[in-house]
């Protein structure tokens, strides 16, 4: 199900996981040339049988220290959010309310497509792989069977939330450890009149402040790279998550790794690192990392997809929308310094 090697932005892959209880990924590029990467985009569903964490879930991800691990940690998520204060206006004026990437078909990765075209559809591909994800994990459209609450684990400016919650009449809760982002999710919120449906708070989604078996549907769309503990993400996923409910997770991975291997290559590796300094991001797993973990917390019905091709044109189409007037002045206007050399801020 997860097979070859995907032609992505010279970042990373997207990978899509769901497990009813659900996973994708996506990247940014950093140069802006096409090549081949260790990043997959994969899906993994399952539906969670309990909403409690199992003890001793673990991937093959190595810890450091843990005083040492706890300061890295810190750190990191102070940079998530330093980063996300400073961007997210400039991502809502070229991509919108979604800060995700977009779902084509593969045919238009081919050559002969047209990024004009494609950079005139890319907001609709971003609603499409939302869809995609849910359709994915099976997700009813029953008035008697959908999700009643929902929480958004890196909500961003919102997106995501406003879309489900009108999508399912539901009630959706947001978390972002940026300020600013949550600050502007709430205002996007009451001026399409949800105020009454969404909600969005400062929190770590290390250490949610909810109840345990609080929702139906747990979402989690492009925010799982920035985790610094993938167990501990997942069982707070698992944790907040109603008995019967289900989690979809979209985020970025790198390829499995064959029997023989013990880790990447020095090469992939390399390239890795270059993604993880640009975008503050922790060490990377596999989406077998994560089937491992779902697995070891006793969901069912655990799935997965390779969607790399699906979101290779994206990038393209975003690049050629920031080539507008609009795209160049929201550029000159943001505090981000960019470094010529490789692209990053």
């Amino acid at each position: 199900m997860m097979s070859g090697a995907a032609w992505l932005c010279n970042s990373c892959g997207s990978r899509s996981l769901v497990v009813r209880n659900t996973s994708l990924s996506t990247c940014r590029p950093l140069l802006g040339r096409w090549i081949q990467t260790p990043g997959r985009t994969s899906g993994i569903a399952a539906k969670t049988r309990r909403p409690t964490a199992v003890a001793g879930a673990s991937s093959t991800m190595k810890p450091a220290p843990r005083a040492r691990q706890e300061e890295e940690d810190k750190r990191l998520k102070e940079q998530i959010a330093e980063f996300y204060d400073e961007s997210s206006g400039i991502w809502e004026e070229i991509w919108g309310d979604h800060l995700h990437h977009g779902f084509y078909e593969p045919a238009t990765a081919k050559p002969s497509s047209s990024v004009s075209k494609l950079s005139v559809d890319h907001r609709s591909a971003q609603i499409r792989m939302i869809e995609e994800a849910l359709r994915f994990a099976a997700l009813s459209d029953d008035p008697m069977n959908r999700p009643k609450s929902i929480v958004d684990v890196g909500c961003g400016i919102g997106g995501s939330s406003r879309y489900l919650a009108r999508k399912y009449e539901a009630q959706c809760q947001g978390i972002t450890l940026s300020p600013v982002q949550a600050q502007r999710a709430q205002a996007l919120a009451a001026a399409q009149g949800l105020a009454d449906k969404v909600s969005f708070q400062v929190a770590d989604a290390l250490n949610q402040p909810f109840p345990d078996g609080q929702f139906d549907l747990v979402w989690s769309m492009e925010s799982g790279e920035h985790m610094p503990d993938k167990t501990k993400f997942v069982n707070e996923l698992a944790r907040v998550a109603a008995p019967g409910g289900t989690i979809i997770i979209v985020t970025w991975c790198h390829r499995d790794l064959s029997p023989s291997e013990e880790s990447l290559t020095p090469k992939e590796k390399k390239l890795l690192k270059k993604i993880c300094d640009a975008y503050y991001l922790p060490e990377w797993c596999s989406t077998a990392d994560y089937v491992n973990l779902l697995q070891s917390l006793s969901l069912q019905d655990i799935k997965a997809a390779d969607w790399s091709e699906n979101v290779a044109p994206f990038w393209p189409a975003v690049i050629s929308s920031a080539l507008t007037w609009k795209g160049f002045v929201s550029l000159l206007q943001s505090d981000l310094p960019i470094d010529d050399q490789d692209g990053r801020p």
